[in-house]
């Protein structure tokens, strides 16, 4: 017996079917859960693209303020050795902890490090990046 057959017996549907002539259908699932899966999609793409958003303009503020030191990206070495590449501070710091310093103005750090208070958003956006390159 045909698995559709089998589950048309039980009462139970599959959210999809496959058909040789139509290919891939939807099963019988309410207008109400297809709708409930179509927003659920669209949020976490939405949120999937602010967070890149996010990062990309935490980059460009890392690279205007903090590339002359340390490094911004995956691969290369700080141009002064006292700067920990920004790929290595989720190994020092949580992340989500810098950014009280960096609301507060960062004096610590290595020795010629200026100090740095940032707006909320441009904190967001820096932890955004900095948590692409964990």
């Amino acid at each position: 017996m045909r698995l559709r057959q089998k589950l048309k017996k039980r009462n139970n549907h599959p959210p999809f079917v496959y058909e040789a002539s139509r290919g891939w259908r939807p099963g019988r699932l309410s207008k109400m859960r297809y709708h409930a899966l179509a927003v659920a999609l669209v949020l976490v793409s939405m949120a999937t693209a602010a967070h890149g958003q996010s990062a990309q303009r935490g980059l460009a503020f890392a690279r205007a303020n903090c590339a002359t030191c340390h490094a911004i990206d995956r691969s290369s070495e700080s141009t002064l050795k006292a700067a920990p590449p920004f790929r290595a501070l989720h190994k020092r710091y949580p992340v989500d902890a810098l950014a009280e310093a960096l609301a507060e103005g960062i004096a610590t750090g290595h020795p010629t490090m200026p100090e740095f208070t940032l707006a909320p958003a441009q904190i967001g956006d820096l932890i955004a990046f900095l948590k692409s390159l964990e």
